[in-house]
């Protein structure tokens, strides 16, 4: 039951506008769809990171392979949005009574740590470089970094006709925006060192793009660790504030979590007559998709 319910309109809640006229979209042929774009774009990042990290290290360019540092982050936001996919038509068993679905929610939290440690690695050569410069061939990073922009637009383009409500969409959606940006900053670098020959372009604006791996990092962690630690989901407020406003309720107790973002569970314990914990019921239904109500 939970399983076709959270597949249904689960994305709604995530964002509190709980309106249910797009819940067709969820078709299982729709989620075959999401499944193979995302995996699609998944396997062109992929290869695009040994290309990057093949040019970087032979133009000797820094900003190359903080791209690839990025692209690998976005590989990964890909390939757990496949994986997602994938798992989340898996039965819960006796002993995941939950099933699969948080698997994604762990890697993310997992990749978004690795991702703190790239970027510092970055910083930490960036400095090293622009206190003792080495040489960097220009020419091929420009090409190298023209094919990952093109490769970038190319993934784009795949996940535009996917299913944009979802949030493992959005979130390798925006990753590769991000990845757009760091190719076009080594772009910029192999163009102004072409032009100038200052060899500095490339370890500054490798520091940029540590930035942008900071960042999707940080998003990562927080919005997965607040997952992992059983966080209330956005329109919890809303919801106690609805609860009160029921005539002739007592909450004892009212726990919200999310199994995933798209997934969310309550369960009330509370004293009141027949019409009172049949409107509880109801505000929470409205609320979360899994809901279990006990009367005291």
């Amino acid at each position: 039951m939970a399983e076709q319910h959270h597949d249904h309109h689960g994305h709604d809640h995530s964002h509190g506008h709980g309106h249910h006229h797009h819940g067709h979209s969820h078709a299982p042929s729709v989620t075959k769809d999401n499944a193979r774009r995302v995996g699609l774009a998944a396997l062109l990042t992929g290869l695009f990171v040994g290309v990057e990290v093949a040019g970087g290290l032979i133009s000797g360019s820094l900003a190359l392979l903080a791209d690839a540092g990025h692209m690998v982050t976005d590989f990964a936001a890909l390939a757990m949005a496949w994986v997602a996919f994938r798992i989340a038509r898996r039965p819960a068993t006796p002993d995941y009574t939950y099933g699969y679905d948080r698997v994604p929610i762990l890697v993310a939290f997992l990749n978004g740590l690795t991702l703190f440690a790239v970027a510092g690695w970055i910083v930490w050569e960036a400095v090293e470089r622009l206190a003792e410069p080495g040489e960097v061939l220009a020419g091929p990073m420009l090409w190298v970094a023209l094919a990952g922009l093109a490769v970038n637009l190319l993934v784009f383009w795949i996940l535009m006709g996917a299913d944009g409500e979802n949030l493992n969409i959005r979130g390798a959606m925006l990753h590769v925006l991000g990845d757009l940006l760091g190719s076009a900053a080594a772009i910029a670098a192999a163009l102004i060192i072409m032009a100038t020959g200052w060899v500095a372009a490339d370890p500054i604006l490798s520091v940029l793009v540590a930035l942008l791996i900071l960042r999707s990092a940080h998003g990562l962690v927080r919005d997965s660790g607040r997952v992992l630690m059983q966080g209330a989901p956005a329109g919890s407020a809303a919801l106690h504030a609805e609860l009160e406003a029921i005539d002739g309720l007592e909450v004892e107790a009212l726990r919200l979590w999310s199994i995933t973002p798209e997934r969310t569970v309550a369960t009330l314990r509370a004293r009141g007559d027949d019409a009172a914990i049949r409107a509880a019921r109801h505000a929470l239904e409205h609320a979360a998709d899994e809901v279990t109500v006990e009367r005291l």
